[in-house]
Parts: C-alpha cells; sequence; structure tokens
C-alpha cells in the first residue's frame, strides 16, 4: 500500500495511533507527544512539528495527500498544515460521535491527571503547561492564555491510564445512549461520562459494572452502534461486548 505520512519519533512511547473518518471525509490522526516524560522538547507545543497533535489530511487525491485549505495552520510559511488540534500528550483514543459529529479524546496523563477532551479547531490542550487542568512543571506559571481545559479529568488515585472509547448511539443499552464509554488500563474499570454541550459541563458519570478487573486497550462500536472494547488477559489479548445487564447476569 502507500505510505501517505511518515513521523520520526525521539523516544518508543506515546504513540498515539488513531486513524479515522471525520465526517467530513477527512482523515484524521492522533499523534502522540513523542515519549519519554514531560515533553522533553515541547512537542506538543510546538506548531512545527506533527507530534502532539491531532492532523486532519485530505486523501481523497493523487499526491499521498493535501491539507485542506480550512485547516487552522495551512499555508502560514514554517507551521505544519496538517495540524488541527495541538497540546496534546498521548490520546489514547479518539472517536467521532456519530450523531452530533464531535470529536473526542482521552488523553493520557503523566504524573497526576487524566483527562477526556473535546477536540476542536486550532485548539490548544494545554500539554506540557498542563496535565488536565492543573499546572505542569516549573514554566507553568506562563502558560498560553488560548488553552483549551478538559471536559472531565480523574486523579492517579482512581485510574492511571485511560482508554477513550466513544459516544454510545446503540439502542441495546438505552440507559447509556448520549453517554461517552471510556475505562481505565491500570485500574481495570469501565465509565460512561454525559455531557450536556449547551452548559458545557458534566452532568453524569457512571461505573459500567465488568465481570472483573480487565485493562481495556481500545474500543470500536459495529454498525449499530454497539461497543466493542480489547483488552489483554492471561490468555492473550480478547474482544468483547458490552451488553445490557439482563444479558450480562444471564436472565
Amino acid at each position: 500500500g502507500t505510505i501517505l505520512l511518515t513521523l520520526d519519533k525521539p523516544f518508543w512511547n506515546h504513540d498515539g495511533g488513531t486513524v479515522i473518518f471525520g465526517p467530513d471525509g477527512y482523515m484524521y490522526i492522533a499523534v502522540g507527544d513523542g515519549g519519554k516524560g514531560g515533553d522533553p522538547f515541547g512537542n506538543g507545543q510546538n506548531l512545527r512539528t506533527l507530534l502532539g497533535k491531532v492532523l486532519r489530511i485530505d486523501v481523497d487525491c493523487r499526491a499521498p495527500y493535501a491539507i485542506p485549505p480550512d485547516n487552522p495552520f495551512a499555508g502560514r510559511p514554517g507551521l505544519r498544515g496538517e495540524i488541527w488540534a495541538y497540546g496534546l500528550r498521548n490520546p489514547w483514543r479518539m472517536s467521532f460521535d456519530r450523531a452530533t459529529g464531535t470529536l473526542w479524546a482521552a488523553d493520557v496523563g503523566q504524573d497526576l491527571w487524566e483527562e477526556v477532551d473535546l477536540i476542536q479547531r486550532g485548539g490548544n490542550y494545554g500539554w506540557n503547561f498542563r496535565e488536565g487542568g492543573h499546572a505542569f512543571g516549573t514554566h507553568s506559571t506562563r502558560p498560553p492564555r488560548n488553552l483549551i481545559e478538559p471536559i472531565w479529568q480523574y486523579s492517579h488515585t482512581l485510574g492511571k491510564s485511560i482508554t477513550g472509547g466513544m459516544v454510545y448511539r446503540g439502542q441495546k443499552i438505552p440507559e447509556l445512549v448520549g453517554g461517552y464509554l471510556y475505562a481505565d488500563f491500570v485500574a481495570g474499570k469501565m465509565w460512561a461520562l454525559f455531557y450536556d454541550p449547551a452548559r458545557r459541563r458534566v452532568t453524569a458519570y457512571r461505573e459500567i459494572p465488568l465481570p472483573r478487573s480487565i485493562p481495556v486497550m481500545s474500543f470500536g462500536e459495529n454498525e449499530a452502534g454497539e461497543p466493542y472494547f480489547t483488552a489483554a488477559s492471561g490468555r492473550g489479548e480478547g474482544v468483547f461486548g458490552i451488553y445490557p445487564a439482563a444479558e450480562r447476569e444471564g436472565n
């Protein structure tokens, strides 16, 4: 196949890695900050590198890809026009709400905080000035003024590595409709987060019962909007469904 884009990473971790098509037909790519800890090269805030970003490209062309003209930094000398949003550490993972078109992303934290973001055109999500909604590092006393705060965060007393899912739009579990599903790889737990965009605040969140602690690595959904997730287990990796309580209990 054709190689669309290559990236040089200074370290082994923080890949990001989600590749999805948006409702506008463009390809969106989540890229981590390059790894190690603390973003030592400041990639998250550097608009001359693709690391620590959400990218948006047009693959419906003869060349490997083109930069959409309405990308926020398209045509600006020295800046990477592929960038759609920036200031991310390790976005794992992101998805579009199939009902509203909103782009959701979970960004893995470092020392203290995990976060959920709504990705906007040209948005700066703070890393490495901020971890979640909190100051990070010695230079965080003078952050940019245009930072977008997460809509949700939780501390490392609850979990230590967020795995983003999707907004549930299926039919089998009515009580989850409109809820953003996410998990924590270390805690082995899963939740649904309910957000009111008009009031710009989370209205509720609830834990989704699992039969045991499960290190969820990624989510997916079928054509009907019913969710699945992948997880590591003692028998290797597996794919699991999320079912109504009656089915889980065998009724």
